[in-house]
């Protein structure tokens, strides 16, 4: 029997634990899994109904940390963390994405000497002032089995030494999410309620380089406004970006656009209302790799991204943060033009990266 701790922390962990902690679930006589939430997103819309929405249990260990300096939320959840390990004593631990508790849960391990294995390995942007590059890169220096999304992880990871052994190319564990949600998500009044009624867009972003400076942020959300005279735009706003809106006065400019703006969105809920968009604009990972698999064009509010594979097969463009660029790129769908039809899907995004992520544990043991 393998006992395993699997971390969750921040909202995109959800999507990514659920089908593995599933999967062991499923395999009762090889598998013994406990769930632990950090509380790096403490907020119940950030957090909370991701359990309801991806049908997992609540945690068996809650730290509760909650929101801090990278530094102070890193050391809290490492503080917190430790006693748990030495009490139940896992075989491995399960760490997802890029996160301060990918890091934090990670480190402990190592100085504990517990085996880690890293779900979406060996992703690389190559921009280190960007706080999610130094966590991939550290967790990945640190742990035993490296489970990579795609082949251009495993050749970040044979370039920085690690040996092959270690490296299994998994697939993306976000995809079996959205493969055995899409149906569910449809059942949704999300866009009913909110009156979605032809074609529109949907924006996310988060990221402190995008909102917390009003120099970075008005320029972007003014070429939004008007891209939104042209389609609507729904903006479900992290709790980060509504408040730099409220600090910043953007308010009243917003409400007189078409931009709807509204709270963040459960999984079922967003995943209904960005499946029938016309496109995305985003500074997220993981809506890369989704609107990838459903054939949605995706304008990235970055200068880079950790996901290349998404450009690479023709459904995701790089247009940062110029306004220019961004309104160039959205007129550009909206004539008829960056035709993703003829996108394929990477290998292996097939919705049973779970299965062969518990393969390869069972076979590491």
């Amino acid at each position: 029997m393998i006992n395993v701790l699997n971390i969750v922390g921040a909202r995109p962990n959800f999507m990514k634990i659920a089908p593995v902690f599933r999967e062991m679930k499923a395999r009762p006589l090889e598998f013994e899994p406990m769930l632990v939430h950090t509380g790096q997103h403490y907020d119940e819309k950030m957090s909370d109904t991701f359990f309801d929405d991806l049908d997992i249990p609540r945690p068996d260990v809650d730290l509760g940390v909650g929101s801090a300096s990278h530094a102070v939320q890193t050391a809290k959840i490492m503080l917190a963390f430790e006693p748990v390990v030495s009490e139940h004593k896992p075989d491995w631990v399960v760490v997802v994405g890029d996160v301060n508790s990918t890091i934090a849960c990670a480190l402990v391990c190592s100085k504990l000497g517990i085996k880690v294995a890293h779900v979406e390995a060996g992703l690389r942007s190559y921009d280190r002032s960007m706080p999610e590059e130094i966590n991939r890169v550290l967790t990945d220096s640190i742990s035993d089995l490296l489970l990579t999304p795609s082949i251009d992880g495993n050749e970040n990871l044979a370039k920085e030494g690690i040996p092959e052994s270690r490296i299994k190319l998994v697939g993306n564990v976000m995809i079996d999410s959205l493969m055995r949600n899409l149906e569910i998500a449809k059942r949704s009044e999300i866009r009913r309620e909110l009156k979605l009624d032809g074609d529109y867009a949907v924006m996310t972003l988060h990221r402190p380089s995008n909102v917390d400076e009003r120099s970075t942020l008005e320029p972007l959300l003014e070429v939004l406004i008007e891209i939104s005279e042209r389609i609507p735009i729904v903006f479900p706003a992290h709790p980060r970006t509504a408040s730099k809106i409220e600090e910043f006065d953007f308010g009243e400019r917003i409400q007189a656009s078409g931009i709807l703006l509204t709270e963040p969105l459960g999984y079922l809920d967003f995943l209904n209302v960005m499946s029938g968009s016309k496109f995305v604009l985003t500074d997220s990972g993981g809506l890369q790799e989704e609107t990838t698999a459903l054939s949605i064009p995706c304008l990235t509010l970055r200068e880079n991204t950790e996901r290349p594979i998404t450009i690479e097969v023709g459904t995701n463009r790089l247009v940062g943060v110029d306004p220019l660029a961004v309104r160039n790129a959205a007129l550009e769908i909206l004539d008829g033009g960056f035709d993703v039809s003829n996108a394929k899907v990477p290998p292996l995004w097939d919705g049973r990266t779970a299965v062969r992520i518990c393969d390869a544990l069972a076979a590491a043991s």
